[in-house]
């Protein structure tokens, strides 16, 4: 039996891990994690992160060959093949800060792997980490004197969280680089026949290391550049009263350009556009190439823009003042169907209210707990209240922020009549029927839209 070892219990290492035990029995699977607390909950009917179809997953393979254990050595010396699945966060110190990996989580990594290692293994590259990661992970693992032999090979995921085990059961593509050697070739040739269990060989792409660690970065740095580009022309729109969902419409029908990521919003959030953007701007910038830096860096910006501007919207329909005023947050994790609020919009958002001086009320179906990690400085400041309908009583106003599909089946009337009047709405997803909020009495706000407004 082929024993796979994965480090990392996380949003990548849980789910990835899950699935292969699922779709190939034959494998033994162990996820390991320094987290007690995480190990101990992939076990439980309480799983540490949401994921729509997760629990399913693990339900079948737990026990029979899925396992998770804070045992990490021994995790390692037992598997033929092990995953590196730690966080790579930017960098808040030092050379690069802002923009660069901070890879020291990784570097333990690697020099525990070569440690505790007795037998030769294919180390796999699951992290997001900058181009040519993998050379420098195997001049730490064949360091010193050592008769074992490490095969390191890139496999990016390419997950979206909500979709995640759908992207797992069904991918786009499967990527893996290895090195162009027969041993490199040997190492992934395996992990190849691996994912083929389950996943069409056309679908899985092999590449050198080089291309398959840059086309994580790069793939992320694309979709985020359509997102903020959208933004950049929704703002347009609301000055010249075009309609962003009309112009969306007419550009994403060209085959050339597509529909997808067209979708105006407060803007892009979650662990990996923004990380990955800046660590593009930091590998252009360490080659001597600042007009690409600049180029992609921009996109950032974009983002950030399209977030303060939301807040603008906001203070300029409410009479220039929300002080003192109760401000109904519909939504905190970064996109639905997720608990996560990594870089979610939402931070700056409440974070740019506060400092107005609004009274936020924050309600989100999975994202509570979070949401408070996130904002600890306003945390006695904020009321939290998982019941949308109860955030919304006596409310100036209501944001929505995340597009659960939840918020488009509540009760707006109700809601409408437990608030102060005039009673705005401002929808940062588009993902509500405006004329129908129009009718009932709110005056709505909308990315890209316009505004709908009773006031003169």
């Amino acid at each position: 039996m082929t024993k796979i070892c994965c480090i990392g219990a996380g949003y990548v290492g849980g789910p990835t891990m899950a699935m292969i035990a699922k779709q190939c029995p034959d494998v033994q699977v162990t996820v390991v994690d320094i987290n007690e607390k995480r190990i101990a909950a992939w076990q439980t009917d309480d799983l540490p992160i949401y994921e729509p179809g997760l629990d399913e997953v693990v339900k079948e393979a737990l026990g029979r060959n899925l396992f998770f254990s804070t045992d990490v050595d021994q995790g390692i010396r037992d598997a033929e093949i092990v995953f590196v699945s730690v966080n790579t966060p930017t960098k808040t110190f030092g050379a690069g800060a802002g923009c660069a990996s901070d890879l020291q989580y990784w570097e333990l990594c690697a020099r525990r792997i070569k440690e505790v290692s007795t037998s030769d293994k294919i180390i796999v590259e699951k992290s997001t980490l900058p181009v040519r990661t993998a050379e420098a992970m195997e001049r730490v693992l064949h360091s010193g004197q050592t008769d074992v032999h490490f095969e390191v090979l890139s496999n990016p995921e390419f997950l979206a969280e909500g979709t995640a085990i759908a992207d797992l059961e069904n991918p786009d593509r499967v990527l893996i680089g290895g090195h162009e050697t027969p041993s490199g070739q040997k190492a992934l040739q395996t992990l190849v026949d691996i994912y083929a269990t389950w996943i069409p060989r056309e679908r899985i792409l092999t590449a050198n290391v080089w291309s398959a660690e840059l086309s994580k970065l790069t793939a992320n740095a694309f979709l985020a550049q359509r997102v903020s580009s959208i933004n950049a022309i929704s703002a347009l729109c609301e000055a010249t009263e075009a309609d962003i969902g009309e112009v969306a419409h007419a550009i994403g029908t060209d085959s050339r350009i597509g529909p997808k990521f067209l979708k105006a919003s407060i803007g892009f959030g979650g662990s990996c556009f923004k990380k990955d953007i800046l660590n593009l701007v930091y590998l252009c910038e360490s080659y001597g190439l600042q007009a690409p830096a600049d180029y992609w860096r921009q996109v950032v910006a974009m983002n950030e823009y399209q977030e303060s501007r939301f807040v603008k919207t906001m203070l300029h329909s409410m009479f220039n003042t929300i002080a003192g005023k109760r401000i109904a947050i519909f939504g905190f994790a970064f996109k639905a169907d997720t608990g996560d609020t990594r870089e979610s919009p939402a931070i700056k958002v409440c974070r740019e209210l506060a400092a107005e001086h609004a009274t936020l009320v924050v309600s989100d179906p999975q994202a509570m707990e979070h949401a408070k990690l996130e904002m600890p400085e306003l945390a006695d400041e904020i009321e939290f209240e998982v019941d949308p309908c109860k955030a919304a009583e006596g409310a100036h106003a209501v944001a929505v922020l995340t597009d659960w599909k939840q918020y488009k089946e509540l009760d707006y009337q109700r809601i409408f009549d437990s608030m102060q009047k005039p009673a705005f709405l401002f929808d940062g997803r588009n993902m509500l029927d405006h004329q129908a909020l129009f009718d009932i009495g709110f005056e709505v706000y909308s990315i890209g839209k316009g505004k709908k407004t009773h006031l003169k």
